[in-house]
């Protein structure tokens, strides 16, 4: 049998890196084809990495916390025989040379954009703040970095930004932005901030994965201005089907028939009406998306949050939505779901309303361009329009919010688009049947 590379799955658009969490498997152990041989975590899931062959596994390329990219080779998969044979192998964590950051002159001569094409791989966060900063190509690569093989991370790139602008140990100027000085200088430690407290304060500090989700959620406001738009919808109709129908659904299907399933409904129909919403950008380059793929953010026991996807939703009834929303939630909240169940989302779904919100503003899941919020049906007083004039009745109401990438989504699409899917919540058949 010959030597197989395990390599780091891609686990969706956005997701260009992953963090090693464990070893399931030793160096030695035999492993069978699709066996969990490490647990690996994103800022959007944690999950197994199965292996792709039967043998033993030979080398373990990367250490538990080490952050790997995606495509890298992560494990060497063997018989008992290659097992004994030399393996190249990518430096581990503890390998890797710590030198100080350099810090560059910041005149204009090496102020070339990040569109400069580099050899070195960068998160795209990394690449995020440094153009928000005006780091250049040259700069960003002339940063020695602490991150697994040297990569530069969040940490690496803020000191820079910080000694660049308090201009300590700044070097000689630069004849050109091609010229990148290879002096160093002595980096004094920056004194520790002292928490301005009573002493009635505790200090919690955050999990994996909320750091993850926070980085996300800066990246996204870094990458796309966010626009909100607001409807109130009438969901009356929709309100008494379901009251009228939950319980023979449940004992038909064997499954809790949520408003959620209907929420998306309206969505998958909204989109076909107005398709640019179904879209990412890239550059200057609108990337319309064929599939409609719906997100669902779902809250999990520890605080956190997941988004699982239901693929091609435009292909379902209601009753193939039900048991999608109910099977993804359900093994979401207890950690069940695969790489591929949160990738390939092309439009997302959050329901503020759980939490008895009546609104909300979300932020964009990167790289969509636009997200709905859903807030809490309230019964409210409401002017009903009729054949014989207008009338005061007790109504079903929530509020729609749609945050949406004004870079691509104008304030005609967005808001259009938003109407439409309240209209469809408005307009709910409540004499329809179950399929």
């Amino acid at each position: 049998m010959s030597q197989v590379e395990l390599k780091m799955p891609k686990m969706g658009e956005s997701v260009a890196e992953a963090t090693i969490t464990k070893w399931l498997k030793k160096e030695g152990d035999s492993v069978e084809q699709d066996e969990p041989i490490l647990e690996i975590a994103t800022d959007k899931v944690d999950s197994e990495v199965p292996s792709t062959a039967a043998g033993i596994l030979v080398k373990q390329l990367y250490n538990e916390g080490d952050v790997v990219a995606v495509g890298k080779s992560i494990a060497i998969i063997g018989d008992s025989a290659s097992s004994a044979a030399p393996i190249p192998s990518a430096p581990k964590a503890e390998e890797v040379k710590i030198a100080p950051a350099p810090v560059l002159s910041t005149q204009p001569a090496a102020a070339a954009s990040m569109g400069v094409s580099s050899s070195k791989f960068y998160s795209p966060l990394v690449k995020n703040i440094a153009q928000q900063e005006n780091v250049s190509s040259a700069e960003l690569d002339a940063i020695t970095g602490t991150g697994a093989e040297g990569r530069v991370t969040k940490k690496d790139i803020l000191q820079f930004i910080e000694n660049r602008k308090s201009g300590n140990g700044q070097i000689a100027k630069t004849t050109s932005a091609e010229s990148v000085p290879s002096a160093t200088i002595q980096q004094t430690k920056a004194p520790a901030a002292i928490p301005m407290t009573d002493g009635d304060v505790e200090i919690i500090e955050m999990d994996r994965m909320r750091k993850l989700i926070a980085d996300h959620m800066v990246m996204s406001k870094h990458t796309s201005p966010h626009v909100t738009s607001f409807v109130e919808a009438d969901v009356t109709n929709m309100v008494l089907w379901r009251n009228k129908v939950k319980n023979d659904f449940e004992k038909r299907e064997k499954e809790k028939i949520t408003f959620t399933p209907l929420f998306i409904e309206a969505i998958v129909r909204a989109i076909k009406d107005f398709p640019m919403i179904n879209c990412s950008l890239d550059g200057t380059k609108i990337l319309l998306k064929k599939n409609i793929n719906i997100g669902m953010a779902t809250a999990l026991p520890s605080g956190n949050l997941i988004v699982p996807v239901i693929k091609n939703a435009d292909r379902m009834n209601l009753v193939g939505l039900t048991k999608s929303v109910d099977d993804l939630s359900g093994r979401a909240r207890k950690n069940k779901l695969s790489p591929d169940e949160i990738a390939g989302g092309t439009f997302t779904l959050t329901n503020v309303g759980t939490f008895g919100n009546v609104m909300g503003t979300p932020i964009i899941n990167q790289p969509q361009v636009a997200i709905l919020a859903v807030g809490a049906i309230r019964k409210k007083p409401a002017v009903i329009e009729t054949e014989f004039g207008d009338t005061i009745g007790i109504r079903q109401m929530m509020f729609l919010s749609l945050s949406y990438d004004h870079r691509i989504v104008d304030g005609s699409l967005g808001g259009s688009f938003l109407r439409k899917v309240a209209d469809y919540l408005e307009q709910f058949d409540i004499n329809r049947n179950l399929l």
